[in-house]
């Protein structure tokens, strides 16, 4: 396969139809009943759903390694783009 048809061997009809052959796609996913089951990143964005993640447990040495207690939120500014 070609990487431009990458996509298209996917489980993910909705993944593969947000790549390329967007038609095709969804009229074969719909004629064959297919079931997405949002199971990659891809789908999960296109529908506004949380993505599927995990966190692993951190050691307490990773913990210190890391820094994370030093992370702070912090506010931006927006971006000013100049006008063609």
């Amino acid at each position: 396969l070609g990487i431009t048809r990458a996509s298209l061997s996917k489980d993910s009809w909705l993944a593969a139809a947000s790549f390329q052959e967007t038609g095709r796609v969804l009229v074969d996913a719909a004629i064959k009943g297919k079931v997405d089951g949002l199971r990659g990143l891809k789908e999960n964005v296109i529908l506004g759903k949380l993505i599927p993640s995990r966190v692993l447990s951190v050691s307490p040495d990773d913990e210190k390694r890391l820094d994370l207690e030093s992370l702070e939120e912090k506010e931006t500014e927006p971006l000013e783009l100049e006008s063609q």
